[in-house]
């Protein structure tokens, strides 16, 4: 199992002067612990990290409540708990920066083995949109689980059926269309710049507003505010199914089940490859046998009925990854995602 190499601030050997990637580290902690106020009181449970790792179990959620990666963690968590693979699993969120404030604070948690966090695209966004002082080597890489797919929408009555509709009329007046979908940088950021690169549209051009999910992205097409959103397609489907939003093309390799009268993106001739993976790291310093025991409990909860349900409920697909193939995933996800951002100039 890959292991992050000792950090450069390691109690064990000092530097001789504060380092920029030390001051960096210290002021991500301080935020993340004023984030997450009485909830840190999981943090001093360090003693506890030995032994059966799933008698205390705590599940970070880098985001706030509500969000993709919160019900990612909860999803988790109950099957854990149905299944009696981990009874006392927690989820605390932290919040902020693309989930970087909860990876500033996982990673000064050394040895911590009795905690995992959530990661996923979203935080491989955020460390190089934010210029991370903390990064995925600095814990230790578990497995990625499942993965979601964005859905490009726009209100009911829009006079767009297809993706060459939609680029036909965005390149007339690329600047005109306002899009909406999460946070900058998000996949659904990212989702738009790929269709535009691929539609022959300067991502530079593109007006993008961000909002925190998909509920909000859909009331600014519903006010006239925004033309179109990407969002993730559990966040919406209800929506699509109710016939408030069409549904333009899904960013997937097949159609959806359940929605099958959706389109692809690829099948359009727009190959969007962007995925919204998402996945559990574990502390830094862990040692091989509490990775190893994480990794069977995760193992476990993902072969589980409950689990399959969830992954059903929330059109998520099973990418389970892990070892030194989760590890060449991160690097080339992390690339994709550095180059998409450059060319959105951010």
């Amino acid at each position: 199992m890959p292991k992050a190499p000792p950090p450069e601030d390691s109690e064990s050997s000092p530097p001789s002067h504060p380092t920029r990637r030390m001051f960096g580290r210290i002021a991500y902690g301080a935020i993340a612990l004023a984030a997450i106020g009485t909830a840190t009181t999981y943090s001093v449970r360090a003693a506890s990290a030995k032994g059966d790792l799933t008698s205390n179990l705590t599940l970070i959620a880098p985001a706030g409540a509500g969000g993709g990666w919160d019900g990612f963690a909860r999803e988790t968590q109950q099957s854990m708990r149905v299944t009696a693979l981990a009874n006392n699993a927690q989820v605390v969120n932290i919040p902020g920066a693309g989930g970087t404030i909860g990876l500033g604070k996982f990673s000064t948690m050394h040895g911590q083995a009795d905690t995992i966090l959530a990661t996923g695209t979203a935080m491989t966004g955020g460390i190089a949109l934010n210029k991370s002082p903390v990064g995925y080597d600095d814990t230790t890489l578990l497995a990625r689980v499942a993965e979601d797919y964005d859905v490009l929408i726009t209100a009911a009555d829009a006079p767009y059926d297809t993706i060459d509709d939609v680029i036909a009329a965005w390149k007339q007046k690329p600047k005109d269309f306002v899009w909406t979908g999460g946070s900058a940088g998000s996949v659904d950021h990212l989702t738009i710049a790929q269709l535009a690169l691929l539609g022959k549209i300067p991502a530079s051009d593109i007006t993008y507003i961000p909002k925190s999910g998909g509920g909000e992205a859909i009331q600014t097409l519903l006010s006239g505010t925004t033309d179109f959103a990407s969002c993730g397609f559990n966040e919406v489907s209800d929506q699509i199914d109710a016939g408030r939003v069409k549904a333009i093309g899904v960013a997937a390799p097949e159609r959806v089940k359940g929605f099958e009268d959706v389109p692809t993106m690829s099948e359009q001739g727009y190959k969007v490859t962007l995925t919204n993976w998402r996945g559990w790291l574990g502390a830094p310093d862990i040692t091989g046998d509490e990775s190893s025991q994480l990794l069977e409990v995760l193992g476990k909860t993902r072969d589980s009925d409950a689990w399959k349900d969830a992954l059903d409920r929330n059109q998520w697909t099973d990418v389970w990854l892990t070892g030194d193939e989760f590890a060449e995933f991160i690097k080339e996800d992390t690339s994709r995602v550095e180059k998409l951002l450059k060319e959105l100039g951010l």
